[in-house]
């Protein structure tokens, strides 16, 4: 008996060596672990301004009930239970399914946001009776104007598994603890790490029931930057209102620096829906419209440039020494080659024309015949640095590349033996922007603005600086040096001289009527079908999606440019009168400062007015819609 005493004493002096000397920092670690717990500070997120200093995304505190789904033993008896306290909408019921779904840990989910204080007074009375649930104030992103630059601008949504593995396999894991919402389109995903702000921490001393007893110590959260972009988002709204409900895109360049001054894709969608997660009616309704307004067709629509295509075949003859500027052919309306006839203008001709006329009055048999000369790869090998059929590098997501074709292209993209073989005839299309050319409104507007550049070429960007929240200090984002392509300033003239002719006597004559200024430019009709070289193109036998689209590319002032842009109204017909006349009201804003009247905006929209009809408004006068903040 004594003998297992002292066993038994031996042992409970082992155990106590072990615990208290062997695993002494291990449990005094867990014990304080125990008595204290380390609380995530989220930073409020940073702001998106103008470059007007007008705010674009800005964030708002409210009440939301939130349940944790672990700690509720009957989920749906405490859903019915909590409908007769606030009211609950099915639509509230299925988010928060799906949130579930989408959850794989024990995250507090939100069941109904934005409560009202009647709402959270009758819910805080009655809080014993739901374990699990509680009432929590947080911050709210919100976009002021709506559908205004939505493609732009993007929102922010609830982080999902993927995007929560991406994180936890990255350094940003700590700054992410807490977090429940990140970037999910445009500015608000491609700036995401300077909107985020950096989380701070609280040490909390706990009871042994784990309910926080005091503050031990503390590190704020630093909240995001505020990012102030290069858009007018007065200048952005006008050519939403001017393209009313017509489907089409239009991006403006400052060609000295590659400042996006307004990108526009049409129609646009309202980004509010999308924060705490769009009900299934929304989203059915954008998703299966015909109109397809989640499609961002300012950088990944593509289309032919049809004749706005013909000045860079200019520049490009006569940088590789094919044209000179006094070479002249006889348009007589068409042009046969290969036993194929393609079509021109459809009045005999334009008879002799050189290459300032051959712009200026659009003369596809000059362009087929250049074309021909200059074969596909001189074509493709001229217009690359160009940013024709490749990613400009904008700072938003998602940009598509287009196809700018080439032998090499063709045998890499079909499969057929016979499909693969780039046949002579596939050139004479490409010289008037047609056949397999496929871009980006971005991608012309930026072979635009460095054309207008004389041929330096910058990176388009729409982050222009941020703006400490705090202090308010301004500090400008970096920007790449542009690129010099090295074309002949005398070329480059001629093909400008040519473009101011376009805006003169030419097809944009009308558009540009009485304009305070000089601006070059080139019109442009794009098929959205092919018609048959033998038949007559009639807008009115054909689906009104059927029928062309018109386009134009511009820069202004011709002299000096500061502006430039490319603009398509999608299944409008003739560019001159339908897109250059937003094009011509873009720059009296710009220029001028001057602001369409409601009766001219209305004729755009429609189609029936060339050049501006009323009288202009002032556009520092005209308020923005609906109501917005101005950043301190």
């Amino acid at each position: 008996m004594g003998a297992v005493v002292l066993l038994a004493f031996g042992l409970v002096l082992a155990r106590l060596v072990y615990l208290q000397v062997i695993r002494h920092e291990d449990l005094a670690a867990q014990a304080e672990s125990n008595r204290t717990a380390v609380l995530p500070i989220v930073p409020s997120r940073g702001l998106i301004l103008d470059r007007n200093g007008v705010v674009l995304a800005s964030n708002y505190a409210a009440y939301t009930l939130e349940i944790t789904p672990s700690k509720v033993p009957d989920l749906e008896a405490t859903l019915d239970a909590l409908a007769q306290v606030v009211e609950i909408q099915p639509r509230d019921r299925r988010r928060f399914k799906r949130l579930l779904e989408e959850s794989r840990n024990f995250d507090s989910l939100p069941i109904r946001t934005r409560l009202t204080d009647e709402e959270v007074a009758r819910f805080a009375a009655q809080r014993f009776r739901f374990p699990g649930v509680d009432v929590k104030a947080r911050l709210f992103r919100s976009y002021p104007l709506a559908e205004t630059a939505s493609h732009a601008i993007g929102y922010i949504g609830r982080i999902n598994q993927a995007e929560k593995e991406r994180i936890q396999d990255s350094d940003d894991e700590a700054n992410y603890r807490g977090t429940e919402y990140i970037g999910k389109l445009g500015i608000e995903q491609n700036y995401e790490a300077l909107l985020h702000g950096t989380t701070g921490v609280e040490l909390m001393e706990t009871s042994a029931g784990g309910r926080a007893v005091r503050k031990l110590a503390s590190r704020p959260a630093t909240p995001g930057s505020n990012v102030v972009l290069a858009l007018d988002i007065k200048l952005q709204q006008m050519v939403e209102d001017l393209f009313g409900e017509r489907r089409g895109a239009l991006v403006a360049l400052d060609p000295r620096t590659g400042e996006v001054l307004a990108l526009v894709s049409k129609p646009t969608f309202d980004p509010n829906l999308f924060v705490e997660g769009i009900d299934v009616e929304n989203w059915t309704a954008l998703n299966e419209s015909l109109d397809k307004p989640l499609l961002n067709r300012a950088l990944r629509g593509t289309y032919p440039p049809g004749s706005t295509y013909k000045p860079f075949m200019a520049l490009a003859a006569l940088e590789l020494g094919k044209r000179t500027p006094r070479d002249t052919i006889v348009d007589r309306g068409a042009w046969t080659f290969g036993g194929h006839t393609f079509r021109s203008h459809e009045d005999g001709g334009l008879g002799v024309v050189d290459m300032h006329r051959a712009i200026m009055l659009s003369s596809n048999v000059y362009f087929y015949s250049l074309a021909n000369d200059l074969g596909v790869d001189a074509i493709h090998d001229f217009m690359k640095p160009l940013d024709f059929g490749q990613v400009t590098g904008i700072d938003l997501g998602g940009e598509l590349r287009g196809v700018l074709p080439s032998q090499a292209w063709k045998r890499a993209t079909y499969r057929r033996p016979e499909q693969k073989v780039w046949y002579a005839g596939e050139t004479i299309s490409l010289g008037i922007g047609q056949g397999y050319n496929n871009f980006t409104i971005l991608q012309l507007a930026q072979a635009t603005a460095t054309l207008a550049n004389g041929g330096v070429r910058h990176r388009p960007h729409l982050g222009l600086a941020t703006l400490d929240p705090v202090t308010h200090a301004r500090q400008t984002l970096p920007a790449e040096p542009g690129v010099n392509l090295g074309f002949k300033p005398e070329n480059v003239e001629v093909v400008h001289r040519a473009m101011v002719g376009v805006t003169q006597q030419g097809t944009a004559a009308r558009a540009f009527a009485g304009a305070r200024y000089l601006s070059a430019g080139k019109t442009g009709t794009a098929q959205a079908v092919t018609i048959g070289q033998k038949e007559k193109y009639n807008a009115s036998k054909l689906q009104e999606r059927q029928r062309d689209h018109a386009l134009y590319m511009a820069f202004a002032p011709a002299e000096s440019p500061r502006i430039a842009l490319a603009v398509i109204v999608e299944n409008a017909g003739w560019g001159a009168s339908a897109a250059a006349p937003i094009a011509r009201r873009v720059f009296d804003y710009w220029l001028l400062g001057e602001y369409p009247s409601e009766e001219d905006i209305a004729a755009v929209r429609s189609g029936k007015a060339t050049a501006p009809i009323g009288k202009p408004r002032q556009a520092a006068e005209v308020p923005l819609s609906p109501a917005v903040q101005q950043a301190p």
